[in-house]
């Protein structure tokens, strides 16, 4: 049976920046606060008439294929994880593809919210793993600025998101040594409610989407915060040791943990528990905040760029988010 290795891997992030102390403009907050509750320093938003979704994710993905020394041609599928396409439908998958020139190519859109990067790394694994394909571009690329309330009234959740992309290329191997070892998906419908948007939605009397949805406030993001906190630093745990469990290691064989980013409290906890120390977990929140599917994908290219991915480690993608979803990858770098 093939496995699959990542051979490539790149990212996009805005080059608009925006401090806490920038925020201060539209909300009652403050760069303590922010910090003290997040650990985020900064995030980058798009500029409108430059980034789209779909450009940040082909520029993303345009970097990972030149460090894995293929071109888009090459690619015999596309899995794309965002919850902020470009267009309601078709998926921004199909306009990346479109940017790319790799017409003809098949694409997935999905939407599993913070989890998204390692859902699609795993369906790419098993595409690879089942012989159907032999390259996969696994894409994370998110466009939240344009959508958060900027007013007093959503800063719980306005000054935690940020935009970015960042890509994977997946190619069959045979070695064991150097691939993917195993991933492990999760999901649990109770606690949708828990963190969501409502609208637009189609199980509504009359459109979809009307004026008066969005004056009360049905676009805006709901997060009961407790809740999603004491769900997240449980669930991160559990599925991080069920991929060290799955192919018998334990936390201290752990080279490198990379967590979704989503606040820096749940990755100090998660990393406290695991007996971890801060140079083997890799945090980029301070930077970008919560991209959510494109964290985990940014900081894994990151931490390549820094050199922190060395031959031979065992590395492990852990993520929780919306729906509830949780989930984790473990790989043999």
């Amino acid at each position: 049976m093939a496995l699959s290795r990542i051979t490539g891997l790149g990212f996009y992030v805005p080059d608009q920046i925006i401090t806490n102390n920038d925020l201060t403009q539209w909300m009652d907050t403050s760069d303590e606060w922010i910090q003290e509750r997040t650990g985020i320093k900064e995030r980058r938003y798009f500029e409108f008439g430059k980034d789209t979704n779909y450009s940040m994710a082909a520029a993303a993905s345009r970097q990972a294929l030149e460090r894995a020394d293929l071109t888009p041609n090459d690619i015999d599928v596309i899995i794309y994880a965002t919850i902020t396409p470009d267009y309601f439908f078709p998926g921004s998958a199909f306009l990346m593809q479109r940017e790319l020139g790799m017409d003809g190519k098949p694409v997935i859109d999905i939407r599993e919210q913070c989890s998204g990067f390692v859902y699609a790394l795993s369906i790419a694994d098993q595409f690879i793993k089942s012989g159907m394909y032999k390259t996969a571009l696994v894409v994370g690329s998110e466009i939240q600025s344009s959508w958060i309330d900027r007013t007093t009234a959503g800063r719980n959740t306005a000054v935690i998101f940020g935009d970015g992309a960042g890509a994977a290329v997946l190619c069959a191997t045979e070695d064991p040594q150097h691939c993917i070892l195993s991933t492990h998906l999760h999901a649990d419908g109770r606690f949708a409610e828990e963190l969501f948007v409502r609208e637009p939605g189609s199980s509504r009397h009359g459109r979809a989407a009307t004026k008066e949805m969005l004056d009360e406030g049905g676009f805006n993001v709901f997060m009961n915060g407790n809740a999603v906190f004491k769900h997240a630093i449980v669930r991160f745990g559990e599925v991080i040791g069920e991929a060290l469990n799955a192919n018998g290691f334990g936390p201290g064989d752990l080279d490198l943990l990379i967590p979704h980013q989503a606040n820096m409290r749940i990755s100090d906890y998660v990393r406290q528990q695991l007996g971890l120390s801060e140079s083997q977990v890799v945090n980029n929140i301070q930077r970008f905040g919560n991209t959510t599917a494109a964290s985990i994908p940014i900081a894994l290219s990151q931490a390549w760029e820094e050199g922190r991915l060395k031959d031979g480690d065992l590395i492990c993608l852990a993520a929780f988010g919306s729906g509830f979803t949780w989930a984790s990858a473990l790989i043999k770098w």
